[in-house]
């Protein structure tokens, strides 16, 4: 886009004294080849004293400086005119004018109202407008307006349609907004569209009505606000795809003027301290603008000066108009005004070329340029092609893809012709091989690195419990094995006590007895007193055997336990729930089968709708037609397929996870139920051993002192041994095998008769444990004796 640096033009108007006003001392030196300048003659006043060394003459510098007899019309050729013109050609443009109150800004912006020739550079810069837009045909013009009032830091909508303009108060305020490229927007400002001259000045002596105005000492119609008249216009060539957006500022701002000398108070004092305020932050752009290394310069401080951001150092041409009252009262402010359009001066816009292109003669353009490309392809190639290959043609496709990726040779080829459509397919079928095996892949070493570490996982859980379990096996035993080797040692103790006592009585009686009786006794006592040695010595080996046959009780332990599982009522549970269990795996299993099915089908109809829309926007770009604009009915029976297989899958991933729920529900059941199968049978194998340990007969014991006879005497304590083992082998505890340990008492050459006894008196400890251990003992000796005398007879 073309760009214009230039600095601000700035013009001086010098506004004729008033009646009562005395003249000031000034000259005006117009220069055709350099720039006019104003010199502003202040004399010493006399009250200052004879030694007074103010200065009395300043020069200024100005485009072109009119005098008190200029007319308007001369004003709008200079000043307002070219603007226009680079408005009209697409530039920004902004005109304002600076001066004191009652120095003429209004006068010169907007124009008096007595005669027509007093209009101002608004109305004269609209009908410049429109009359240029009537003449030049080449383009299509809209033209919009819009009139900003800026009142005590508050904007107004002076052309708002909805309010009647009773007070300003009613009509809606304007806010800024800034966007991220730090464009300034008005939000609530309205835009009204005129289409002729005669529009624009009605909406324009609509927003003057609404204007605020007072009197003040200084001017009876003085306006108290800035105004902002801004014409928006857009501009398009027949056929062009090109707009050109530009826009005109045309400012009024309010009097600069000192509150001293105006002499107001009240509401007019705050107003003008606003306006002051606002003048005040405008010189500070200004000269933030005219500093060379200034980096921030600060728009944001008012409002006016957020909304002439382009206007001031920007994207526009400005044009200022300095308005001065060069009586003697208002020399000084005169000079403030100089000295201000001196600053504006020094200040350089970049004015930029507004277009940018209409996205719908865009689209237009480009289809007809791939029209003409199209035919001139065909009329090359001498082939009318469609936008979408055959359906012979994506087969033989197909083929030769399947072709070059099987083939092993190096150097082999895919040659589909210089046809873009094929190349293009090609590629894209090509993609979504490679991406269809790359996912496959990953699916699939994902679910056997799950798989191994579940078979670890559970592996090694359940070996952990076997252990657990073994462990907590073999404690019970070691428990149950000391307990019976402590009993079966003090079993031992009571028994050898006994067999002493026994011995005792027997030497007592034999004394007393005749000596053949003695001779016939001799070889059973020789019997009985080896028989007594041996028991003693296998009384000590008792440790060791319970040792030997101690390793052994794991198997037994085992064959019990087996035994008792088969018998416990828990054990249709956990054959019930085993068989669950391994139904529900299975389920499973099978579920996630499924799954997978699922997945790798919707994987591929998503695929599918790829390839749909690669082929339809091919088609798009070849041959466009209203068609390809509806919808596809393949891609919607494609979707539909998507969305079932997708509550497909919603539905057995539900039902998968309700089965993972009640296979861990029936693993923790099953583990209650072989914790308590396990603690059952540990109270069962303790009570079991007690009750085989600890036989408690009913002995009835007589006061009368039976004679016992020395061969009695003698043969109880041989068997003594006898029955001892008997209980040894009774235990459970001890091995079958340990019948071979067991001490006979089988003599075939002792053929004595023992006479039978009614009664025993055995004196008993006072411990029930050990009581229980003597009279079972005593019960197995009377019935081994019996057997024996029953032989003998």
């Amino acid at each position: 886009a073309a760009m214009v640096k230039e600095t601000i033009r700035v013009y001086a108007r010098v506004k004729p004294p008033g009646r009562r006003q005395q003249a000031g001392i000034y000259s005006v030196d117009d220069d055709e080849k350099s720039l006019s300048s104003l010199e502003i003659i202040v004399p010493h006043d006399l009250a200052d004293g004879f030694v007074n060394n103010k200065r009395e003459s300043y020069k200024f510098k100005f485009q072109k400086i009119f005098d008190q007899e200029a007319k308007q019309d001369v004003v709008f050729d200079s000043i307002a005119k070219p603007v226009a013109e680079c408005v009209l050609a697409g530039y920004n443009g902004t005109i304002f004018a600076y001066g004191q109150t009652g120095s003429g800004k209004t006068f010169t912006i907007t124009g008096g109202a007595e005669r027509y020739s007093d209009r101002g550079i608004i109305p004269r810069t609209l009908s410049y407008i429109f009359d240029q837009l009537r003449k030049d045909s080449s383009k299509v013009y809209t033209t919009h307006v819009s009139y900003l009032e800026i009142y005590n830091e508050c904007g107004y909508d002076l052309l708002d349609p909805r309010h009647e303009a009773s007070r300003l108060e009613d009509l809606p305020k304007v806010t800024i907004m800034e966007d991220p490229d730090q464009n300034i927007h008005l939000k609530n400002l309205s835009l009204q569209q005129a289409t002729n001259e005669e529009e624009a000045l009605n909406l324009l002596f609509l927003g003057d009505t609404n204007r605020m105005i007072a009197e003040t000492p200084m001017n009876q119609a003085s306006t108290r606000s800035h105004c902002i008249f801004t014409i928006h216009i857009s501009s398009k060539e027949p056929g062009s795809a090109t707009i050109r957006r530009s826009k005109l500022h045309l400012v009024d701002l309010a009097g600069s003027e000192r509150v001293a000398k105006t002499g107001v108070g009240g509401h007019l004092l705050t107003e003008a301290k606003y306006i002051n305020l606002s003048l005040h932050y405008l010189e500070q752009v200004i000269i933030a603008l005219a500093e060379k290394n200034r980096s921030h310069i600060p728009y944001r401080n008012s409002m006016m000066t957020s909304v002439l951001r382009d206007s001031l150092g920007g994207n526009c041409m400005t044009t200022m108009i300095a308005t001065l009252s060069l009586d003697k009262r208002n020399i000084d402010e005169s000079l403030s005004t100089c000295r201000f359009a001196q600053r504006v001066a020094l200040i350089k816009n970049e004015a930029v070329l507004n277009e940018e292109m209409d996205p719908k003669l865009m689209i237009v353009q480009l289809k007809k340029e791939i029209q003409e490309l199209k035919d001139e392809l065909a009329l090359v190639t001498g082939k009318e092609r469609t936008s979408e290959l055959s359906q012979d043609e994506l087969l033989q496709l197909d083929e030769l893809i399947e072709t070059f990726l099987e083939d092993n040779d190096p150097d082999s080829t895919l040659d589909v012709g210089a046809d873009m459509r094929k190349i293009k397919y090609c590629f894209v079928h090509v993609k979504q091989l490679m991406n269809h095996s790359k996912i496959s892949d990953k699916k699939l070493l994902s679910q056997h690195i799950s798989e191994e570490k579940d078979t670890n996982k559970e592996a090694g859980e359940e070996e952990l419990k076997k252990l657990k379990e073994l462990l907590q096996q073999r404690d019970n035993e070691i428990n149950i094995l000391v307990n019976m080797l402590k009993k079966e040692k003090k079993k031992a103790q009571d028994a050898l006590f006994q067999l002493n006592a026994a011995s005792a009585g027997s030497t007592v009686l034999e004394q007393s007895h005749s000596i053949n009786l003695e001779k016939s006794q001799s070889p059973s006592s020789c019997f009985s007193l080896k028989e007594a040695k041996d028991f003693s010595s296998s009384v000590h080996r008792l440790p060791f055997l319970s040792r030997q046959t101690g390793g052994k009780m794991s198997l037994g332990c085992q064959e019990a336990f087996e035994v008792f599982k088969r018998d416990h009522a828990d054990s249709i549970t956990i054959e019930d729930n085993k068989q669950l269990l391994n139904q529900r795996f299975t389920e499973a299993k099978c579920l996630g089968e499924k799954l997978n099915e699922v997945r790798n089908k919707i994987n591929h109809l998503k695929g599918e709708i790829n390839q749909r829309h690669v082929q339809r926007a091919a088609l798009a770009i070849s041959s466009p037609s209203e068609e390809l604009y509806t919808l596809d009915p393949v891609e919607e029976k494609l979707r539909t397929e998507i969305e079932e297989e997708k509550k497909r899958y919603k539905t057995m991933f539900n039902r998968l996870k309700g089965l993972k729920v009640e296979i861990e529900h029936l693993q923790l059941l099953m583990e209650k139920v072989k914790v308590k199968l396990q603690k059952d049978f540990e109270v069962w194998w303790s009570e079991e051993s007690i009750n085989l340990q600890q036989e408690n007969p009913e002995m009835v014991s007589s006061p009368n002192t039976t004679t016992v006879y020395p061969r009695f005497i003698k043969s109880s304590q041989h068997l003594s041994t006898s029955s001892f083992s008997e209980t040894t082998r009774v235990s459970p505890n001890e091995d079958p095998a340990g019948k071979n340990n067991s001490i006979t008492s089988n003599n075939p050459t002792l053929k004595t008769r023992t006479p039978p006894i009614s009664s025993t008196s055995i004196p008993l400890t006072g411990d029930s444990q050990a009581d229980a251990d003597i009279l079972a003992f005593i019960k197995a000796r009377q019935n081994i004796l019996q057997k024996k005398g029953k032989s003998c007879q």
